[in-house]
C-alpha cells in the first residue's frame, strides 16, 4: 500500500508546473543545506557530551601509590605484603 514510483513521478511533474524548476532547486539546496546543518549540530553535540563524560571520568581514576596506603589496604584485608 506504499507509494509505487508512477505517483511519486506524477506527484513531482505536478510539483514541477506548481514551482517551476528553478525554485524546486532552490528548495531542495535548501532543504539539503538544512539537513546537512542539523547534522553537524547533533554531531557536535555529541562531541561536547563526550568531552564532558571523559572530563568526569578523568576525577574518578586517582589512586594512591604510596606505601602508607597499601599498608592500610593490608591492614583492612588482613593480607601481608613482603615487599
Amino acid at each position: 500500500m506504499g507509494i509505487s514510483w508512477q505517483h511519486l513521478l506524477i506527484v513531482l511533474l505536478i510539483a514541477l508546473v506548481i514551482f517551476g524548476a528553478k525554485k524546486l532547486r532552490n528548495i531542495g539546496s535548501d532543504l539539503g543545506a538544512a539537513v546537512k546543518g542539523f547534522k553537524k549540530a547533533m554531531n557536535e553535540g555529541d562531541t561536547e557530551e563526550q568531552v564532558k563524560q571523559l572530563k568526569h571520568d578523568e576525577g574518578d581514576a586517582d589512586f594512591d601509590s604510596s606505601e602508607s596506603s597499601k599498608r592500610s589496604a593490608d591492614a583492612k584485608t588482613g593480607t601481608d605484603r613482603k615487599a
